[in-house]
């Protein structure tokens, strides 16, 4: 796997500052996708056990909240084995830190509930895709859709796109969406 980005004290994609990592690799190609380098499996450098040290120093300060994946997309299957035994890594170090993933795919295309749409033609489920799974707290899920783009949406850039609850969802069964802060909610309700 190759990374194209990391960026450290983002605040842009999730909850308060966050480590966020940039994936390489995508074939979906969305138009007007807001990094389409990283669309390149071979863009960026190797995710070396180097860098994944890094990221896990980064996590290190009480300031950062958590950790967000992006891409690319991370859910492509090249993608998947290494994403998961690092992701398994910062719970394991890091039990009380956030993980965001944003993907493409939808939650019921990485549960194999559904077929997958083009430019896919098989399932991106492979054995690490329950792993990532229960290492998530926020799945933001679907390809961004310049016709449902609206920027009052936070963390996501198209209304089709959702911000799902990633273990009330794998108890329930059943997506249940994530809920902002309610604290947040009401001091910009007034």
């Amino acid at each position: 796997m190759n990374y194209s980005n990391i960026k450290y004290c983002d605040i842009a994609n999730g909850v308060g500052v966050r480590t966020t990592l940039f994936v390489s690799g995508c074939r979906r190609h969305c138009p007007f996708c807001f990094n389409q380098i990283a669309a390149d499996f071979t863009a960026g450098e190797p995710f070396t056990p180097q860098v994944e040290e890094q990221l896990l120093q980064s996590l290190d300060h009480p300031y950062v909240d958590g950790l967000s994946v992006l891409g690319g997309e991370p859910m492509e299957r090249e993608n998947q084995g290494p994403l998961a035994d690092f992701l398994e890594r910062v719970r394991e170090r890091f039990p009380e830190k956030n993980v965001w993933l944003y993907s493409g795919f939808t939650w019921e295309e990485l549960r194999g509930e559904v077929p997958v749409e083009a430019p896919y033609t098989s399932s991106p489920v492979t054995e690490a895709t329950p792993r990532i799974l229960s290492c998530l707290d926020v799945l933001v899920d679907g390809p961004f859709i310049e016709g449902e783009k609206d920027i009052t949406l936070r963390f996501r850039g198209s209304a089709n796109q959702r911000l799902i609850d990633v273990p009330a969802s794998l108890r329930a069964g059943e997506v249940v969406l994530w809920r902002d802060d309610p604290v947040f909610e009401s001091h910009t309700m007034e």
